[in-house]
């Protein structure tokens, strides 16, 4: 039975506001640049420079304005230019012209890519009719790392199917083995011990320790990897010296031919969001605004608006015009109001941090590092744990000790046995100094190192040891093992 009711609840909704405020903490210094330069270009009454006190129209003026126009506004989406979204395609495009309207642009990249790089040696191969197209998609199926990590059904079935060819495995084979003849060494591989093995091959066979390097990848890979280093001794009937001189010719190698080429392209440049110093012994923390423009509402449009509010008489196009204006103005405004409180919020966030590291910061001294939640500091500037991880997440601080990044300061913390608490940080580094020190013939395993950080007061178990020991790429005992 239907029936009517009147039911009464309480809700929480972030503004466009709120939104963009909390998009624009999480942006690093470089992506807020970006960010503002997309800003600028989408909205034409956002400009650069700095805000004159002389006003063409003034807030009086521009709320008396508006309390006289009549315009509604019910039907308005306000997320529509506030969002930094983009526009979607249906929305700024028609069906009324042909394909041949559509531009044409040709993408370019600065530098030779790996597989484009392996395509012009083919030049160099002596390929028959059949034999180029199988070499062109094998050299497609190599990774970034150099390998083919494909079996040779699968490769014969693509060729198949795809390239519409039928090629049996020998034939295969064959052009495989030119493509692994091609620079860099090793490249087309199909597993590590083929591609160390390939590049031993085109070193020079002469030298003894060379081919013996060689012979025990082919024959004895899994000791070699397992670090067996009596059984190959025993095997190939040599000493310590040979087998040192062979492990010392083997990590020469490149385990990842492709690498090299694949990742150059990669920009790994950081901006620092802070910048720290240290005066006197007093702790000085600034943000990093020198890129960073300064924002202003554009004059212009403030005129516009000016001219419209003295008009006489006020059609349907001019109050169409003029709703336009106040949406950009609003959100020229609100973005810029947007970009002063997410400096504030950094600002105070960072200050807090520093305040509550400062040991740290003043000596450079890891183990100096307090244990530091994510609540620790939203306590003390009364702001949500969500705000401080935001702000915590992609942001890097520039020290007298180097650019870091600020999650690094926060640490679960535990107890010691007399009762301090020490952070996790200061563990993994006593762990790591530990692990460098040790004795690489025998190795310290890891119930080993829960008992000697036993023996100082930390009191860690042997599964949190290996752990930490992961988190910091630090193999196993039996991998760390040298001659």
């Amino acid at each position: 039975m239907l029936k009517q009711q009147l039911q009464l609840k309480i809700s929480q909704k972030l503004s466009p506001q709120q939104i963009q405020l909390m998009k624009l903490i999480q942006l690093s210094t470089l992506d807020l640049e970006q960010r503002i330069q997309s800003e600028i270009g989408e909205n034409p009454a956002l400009e650069k420079g700095k805000e004159i006190d002389d006003d063409v129209i003034s807030s009086d003026q521009y709320d008396d304005y508006q309390q006289d126009q009549n315009i509604n506004t019910e039907d308005i989406n306000i997320d529509a230019y506030l969002s930094d979204d983009e526009i979607p395609s249906y929305r700024i495009s028609t069906n009324n012209h042909s394909n041949d309207d559509n531009e044409k642009m040709i993408p370019f990249s600065g530098k030779v890519s790996f597989h484009e790089y392996l395509g012009a040696q083919l030049q160099s191969l002596i390929l028959d009719d059949l034999e180029r197209p199988i070499a062109e998609f094998l050299i497609g199926s190599i990774d970034n790392s150099g390998y083919i990590r494909r079996t040779e059904e699968d490769l014969i079935d693509d060729l198949a199917f795809t390239q519409n060819l039928v090629v049996n495995t020998s034939q295969l084979k064959s052009v495989l083995s030119k493509i692994q003849s091609l620079d860099p060494p090793g490249v087309g591989a199909r597993s590590l011990k083929e591609c160390l093995s390939i590049q031993l091959s085109r070193k020079q066979r002469e030298r003894p320790e060379i081919s013996l390097s060689k012979n025990i990848i082919d024959n004895a890979f899994d000791e070699f990897s397992r670090k067996h280093y009596k059984k190959l001794q025993d095997r190939f009937n040599i000493n310590e010296e040979e087998l040192r001189s062979v492990f010392n010719e083997i990590g020469k190698l490149n385990p990842k031919p492709g690498g090299a080429l694949s990742e150059g392209t990669q920009n790994n440049q950081i901006i620092p969001d802070f910048i720290l110093n240290i005066n006197n012994g007093n702790l000085e923390v600034t943000l990093n605004r020198r890129n960073t423009p300064d924002l202003k509402i554009s004059n212009s449009y403030k005129e516009m608006l000016s001219g419209y509010a003295d008009a006489p008489e006020k059609n349907k196009s001019m109050q169409e015009a003029v709703l336009f204006i106040k949406q950009k103005l609003d959100a020229a405004k609100w973005f810029i109001d947007a970009i002063e409180q997410r400096y504030q919020t950094l600002f105070l966030t960072i200050n807090a941090i520093v305040e509550y590291q400062s040991s740290y910061f003043l000596t450079g001294d890891e183990q100096k590092l307090k244990p530091m939640i994510l609540k620790d500091i939203a306590d003390r500037i009364e702001m949500d744990i969500s705000t401080i991880s935001r702000v915590a997440n992609s942001k890097y601080i520039d020290t007298p000790y180097g650019v870091k990044l600020l999650k690094s300061f926060f640490s679960e913390g535990m107890k010691k046995d007399d009762g301090e608490d020490v952070s996790t940080i200061e563990i993994k580094k006593y762990l790591k100094d530990l692990i460098k020190y040790e004795n690489k013939k025998k190795p310290v395993t890891d119930q080993v190192i829960a008992k000697l950080l036993k023996e100082k007061g930390y009191n860690v178990a042997r599964r949190t040891v290996a752990k930490y020991r992961e988190q910091m790429d630090i193999p196993v005992a039996r991998l760390r093992k040298s001659i």
